[in-house]
C-alpha cells in the first residue's frame, strides 16, 4: 500500500482479522471487513462532493462509529480530521470551523440545531448528518478501494487544545504521531488481540481517541462506543461485554467507586485501568486495590498524541503521586529555564522530544517555535524528578485548571468576563472540587459606584462558553494585586481568594 497512515488500517486489519468485531454501539456490533468497506464508501463519498488530499473534515457528535468511519476515511483520502469538542458553545465550534479552514462537516443529529445556527463565514460547503443522510451516501459510494499516497510526516488530525492567550490552537499531529503513540501503549500496557475496551471518555480528547480507542483498533481488540459515561451505565455494560480495558478520569472512577453496585458487582472480567487528565487521589486508589484492581497511571498533552509519562501497575503504591518514567519511544527531561538537567529534588519545566510529538500548531508559526527549544518541546509544567528517575508534577506554569479532566484556560474566560461593562478587572483561578477536582472562581473588580450581582455575571456567559468552562463562583474584590509594573501576581490572587 501507498498509504502508510491511520487511512489504511482499516484495509490492513480487514485482511487479518475480518470477521473479529472492531465495533459495537447499543445494539449493533461492526465487524473489521466492515468498518473498511464502509470507510471506503465513505471516502468515496467525500470525494464525489470535492473533499481532496490535505482539505479539512470536522466531526461534531458524541461517540459513535461514524466518528471513527470519517476519522479513516479522512485518512484514506490524505485529508485531515478535525474533532470538535461537543461541549463547545456554537461560537467557539464557528471559530475552530473558519481557523482549520474544514471544507465538509459530519455531524451528529443532536447537534443539527447548532450547525443550522452556524454563520456563512466558514469554508465548510458540505454538510452530513449521522442518519438516514449518511447513510444515504455510503450505499450510493462505492467499495472500490482507494489508495492515496499518504506518509507518516503528513497531517492526520487537527485537535484543538486552548491557549493561554485564550485563543484555541489546533496541534497537528501526524500519521506517525498517532502510531508510535499508539505503539507506546501497546508496549506499555501490554495489550492483546482479545481486548475488549469500553470507550466512555469521549473520541473528541486526545486520550480517550488516541491512548484508548486507536490502540486496541490497532491490536485488532473490540471498542464498545459509548455516547456519555454514567455509573450505572458501567456496570452493565462491563457485564455484558466482559470489558477488560478502560480509560477515564479520576471524577468517572470516582463515580463508579461510590456507587451502590460497587460492593457486589462482578468486576472480574478487567484486566487495565488506566487514569489520566488529573492526579488520582490516594483514597481511590486505594479502593480499586480492595477490589483487586490497580490503576495505570499517565500524564501527557494533546502536542505529544499525547502519551509522554507512564506509572505502571507494578510501581503504583510504591510511586503513588508520581507520572512515572517516559513511554518507551518518548524522551522526557525536566529542566531550567537554560535546558540544563534539574538535580535531584529541584524544580523545572517538562520537555518531551520524540516521534510522538507534534510538528506544529495550525496555522501559528511564531507560537510553534515559542513551543520548541533545541528539539524538545515545552510543557510549561513544572515537576522535580526523585532518586530513582520518576518525575512527579508540581505545579502548572501556564495556569491551567484542570476539572473533571477538561482544560480550561483562565484567559479565555477573563476576556469574556472583561467585556462586561461594570468589570473594570478579573482573574480566573482554579479552586478545589469535591466531584470534580477543581472548578474555575472569577475573581471581579466592579466599575465604580456600581454593585455586581455574581448570579448575572454568570448568566451573561452562558451561551459564549462551554457550561464546563464557566466559573461555579464570583467573588467581588475591590482590587486585585499586581506588582509595580501592573502585572497581575495571579499566585496571590489564589493565595487571597482560593479558600473562600
Amino acid at each position: 500500500m501507498r498509504n502508510e497512515g491511520l487511512g489504511s488500517w482499516p484495509a490492513r486489519r480487514a485482511r487479518k482479522t475480518p470477521h473479529r468485531t472492531a465495533l459495537v454501539h447499543g445494539e449493533q456490533s461492526t465487524d473489521y471487513r466492515t468498518l473498511y468497506a464502509r470507510t471506503t464508501r465513505l471516502a468515496h463519498a467525500l470525494r464525489a462532493r470535492g473533499i481532496r488530499r490535505g482539505d479539512r473534515i470536522a466531526y461534531l457528535g458524541p461517540n459513535h462509529p461514524c466518528y471513527l468511519e470519517t476519522l479513516f476515511a479522512a485518512g484514506t483520502l490524505g485529508a485531515v480530521f478535525v474533532p470538535l469538542n461537543t461541549r463547545l458553545a456554537g461560537p467557539e465550534i464557528a471559530y475552530q470551523l473558519a481557523d482549520s479552514g474544514a471544507k465538509a462537516l459530519v455531524y451528529g443529529p443532536g447537534h443539527a440545531g447548532l450547525v443550522a445556527g452556524l454563520p456563512g463565514n466558514t469554508d465548510v460547503r458540505t454538510y452530513v448528518e449521522v442518519g438516514a443522510e449518511y447513510e444515504e451516501a455510503l450505499a450510493a459510494a462505492s467499495e472500490d478501494p482507494i489508495d492515496t499516497p499518504v506518509t507518516p510526516d503528513d497531517t492526520c488530525i487537527i485537535m484543538y487544545t486552548s491557549g493561554t492567550t485564550g485563543r484555541p490552537k489546533g496541534a497537528m499531529l501526524t500519521h506517525g504521531n498517532l502510531t508510535w503513540n499508539a505503539i507506546n501503549v501497546l508496549i506499555d500496557t501490554d495489550l492483546i488481540a482479545d481486548e475488549r475496551a469500553l470507550v466512555s471518555a469521549p473520541l473528541f480528547h486526545t486520550a480517550g481517541l488516541n491512548m484508548l480507542t486507536l490502540p486496541v483498533l490497532l491490536k485488532g481488540g473490540c471498542c464498545v462506543l459509548v455516547e456519555s459515561f454514567d455509573p450505572e451505565a458501567t456496570f452493565d455494560l462491563i457485564a455484558r461485554h466482559r470489558i477488560t480495558f478502560m480509560f477515564g478520569v479520576p471524577t468517572m472512577f470516582d463515580q463508579v467507586a461510590r456507587h451502590s453496585r460497587w460492593a457486589a458487582a462482578d468486576l472480574s472480567s478487567l484486566r487495565i485501568l488506566t487514569c489520566g487528565g488529573s492526579p488520582v487521589p490516594t483514597p481511590l486508589i486505594a479502593a480499586y486495590q480492595e477490589r483487586g484492581l490497580t490503576f495505570l497511571q499517565g500524564y501527557g498533552m494533546t502536542e505529544a498524541a499525547p502519551g509522554t509519562l507512564f506509572l505502571d501497575a507494578e510501581h503504583s503504591i510504591s510511586k503513588a503521586g508520581s507520572a512515572g518514567v517516559p513511554h518507551f519511544f518518548s524522551d522526557v527531561r525536566v529542566v531550567r529555564p537554560d535546558l540544563t538537567p534539574v538535580e535531584v529534588g529541584e524544580t523545572g519545566e517538562v520537555v518531551v522530544r520524540g516521534p510522538h510529538v507534534m510538528p506544529g500548531y495550525w496555522g501559528l508559526p511564531e507560537e510553534t517555535a515559542a513551543s520548541f527549544a533545541d528539539g524538545w518541546f515545552r510543557s510549561g509544567d513544572a515537576a522535580r524528578v526523585d532518586d530513582d528517575g520518576y518525575v512527579h508534577i508540581v505545579d502548572r506554569i501556564k495556569d491551567m485548571i484542570i476539572s473533571g479532566g477538561e482544560n480550561i484556560y483562565p484567559a479565555e474566560i477573563e476576556d469574556l468576563l472583561l467585556a462586561h461593562p461594570d468589570i473594570v478587572e478579573c482573574a480566573v483561578i482554579g479552586v478545589s472540587d469535591e466531584k470534580w477536582g477543581e472548578v474555575p472562581r472569577a475573581v471581579v473588580v466592579p466599575r465604580e459606584g456600581v454593585s455586581l450581582d455574581p448570579d448575572e455575571v454568570l448568566a451573561a456567559l452562558a451561551g459564549r462558553l462551554a457550561k464546563y468552562k464557566i466559573p461555579k463562583s464570583v467573588v467581588i474584590a475591590d482590587e486585585l494585586p499586581r506588582t509595580a509594573s501592573g502585572k497581575l501576581l495571579k499566585s496571590r490572587v489564589r493565595t487571597r481568594y482560593g479558600k473562600q
